[in-house]
Formats: C-alpha cells, structure tokens, sequence
C-alpha cells in the first residue's frame, strides 16, 4: 500500500462494540476480533524502509452506532471522503476487503472509492459516504 506522501494520512476506524443481534452477549463482540485482526494484519505489514505513514492509522471506537448492520468500520482523512461500511465479520474476506479498501483511500487524494474499484465484499454494505470537510471556507465556497 503506498499513499503521495503530500495526502493525508487514511484513519481507519474499528467498532469494537459491533456483535451481531443474534451472538451471544457473554462472549467477546466480534467488532473486537475485527480489530485485532486488523490490528495484527497491519503490524505485519510494516515495511522497515520507513513507509510506514502509507498504512492507515487504525482506531477502536466504542460505538459507531451502526448497531443493526454490525460490524463496521470508517475510513478518514483530512481533505478526503469519508465512508462507513456495515455488515462485517470477522472472518478473513472481511479483513482482507478491509486492508484493501483503506489502501485505495490512502492512495486516494481526495478519498473517492468507486464502486467497481472496491473490493467485492464492500460494493455493498456501504452506510454512507460524506463530503470532506472544508476548512476556512465561506458558506458560498462550499462544493455540492
């Protein structure tokens, strides 16, 4: 995964919360396994020549209050789109599908992930995409 080193770096959130409404709720959720997957993949991953501001900078979040298409998971950077994806597991397509799509967003400068580019286990499950924001800008400035 390689980003230009002038564009934001991609932050890629984890809802550690996500179970799904049928998992039992004395067991780990599996927004948790998620990330720790992703957690791991990543350290992995690292290169040694000092690339590593390509990888997306991954963090737990509580509750993305997606809870009726857990798991899911976000991708941001300043200046770039923002997504939100549902209806993950944590199974290797998801993580896979995961890792893919937050190196399209890193490498992205504007953050734009076309539908037929997306791996294919996220052309659905999208939650929403919103606009970046827009810093300093006066209300007229604003894109549409």
């Amino acid at each position: 995964m390689t980003a230009n080193p002038t564009t934001p770096r991609t932050e890629l959130l984890v809802c550690t919360t996500c179970r799904p409404a049928d998992a039992p709720r004395d067991g780990p959720p599996a927004g948790q396994a998620l990330f720790d997957q992703i957690e791991a993949a990543l350290a992995f991953d690292q290169p040694a020549d000092g690339a590593a501001a390509a990888a997306p900078r991954l963090r737990g979040i509580a509750c993305l209050a997606a809870c009726s298409r857990s798991c899911t998971v976000a991708l941001q950077a300043s200046g770039k789109a923002c997504y939100v994806f549902g209806g993950l597991a944590a199974d290797d397509d998801s993580l896979q599908a995961v890792l893919d799509v937050a190196g399209q967003h890193a490498a992205s400068t504007d953050g734009m992930l076309a539908w037929a580019e997306r791996p294919q286990r996220l052309r659905q499950g999208l939650l929403v995409r919103l606009p970046p924001l827009v810093h300093g800008a006066a209300d007229g400035d604003l894109p549409t």
